[in-house]
């Protein structure tokens, strides 16, 4: 095709509950409380000569979606890695499953829309 850069991007929600175990004991997040959460993956590349893209949409929706499908009406603090569930250690999980199958990964945003705060991982 050409050496022109695309970024595909996919994303997926869920909606969990966590607490941070961090700050002064009497801090509100300490409290058991729920979120529902936006999880944005974004793949760069050159679009291939035989297909034409950068990589399957349909591949990264699933993907991505199996991902957060996993974490959907869970406690964030159960999950393996997550103990301490902040937006950045829920983009460095996301990251963690995709990078394998997606190497052009490049950037992950998780979002909690209703508080109006996100967290973006760019990815070398």
């Amino acid at each position: 095709m050409t050496d022109d850069l695309f970024e595909i991007t996919k994303a997926a929600s869920f909606d969990a509950a966590h607490h941070l175990p961090v700050g002064p004991e009497a801090h509100r997040y300490r409290r058991m409380h729920g979120h529902s959460f936006r999880v944005e993956a974004t793949v760069r590349g050159k679009a291939d000569t035989k297909d034409a893209w950068v990589a399957d949409l349909g591949e990264l929706e699933k993907a991505l979606g199996a991902i957060a499908a996993g974490l959907d009406h869970s406690v964030l603090n159960e999950q393996p890695g997550l103990e301490t569930p902040t937006l950045e250690r829920l983009c460095l999980y996301f990251a963690g499953r995709l990078k394998g199958d997606f190497p052009g990964l490049c950037r992950i945003v998780v979002a909690r829309p209703s508080v109006g705060e996100s967290c973006a991982l760019a990815l070398g």
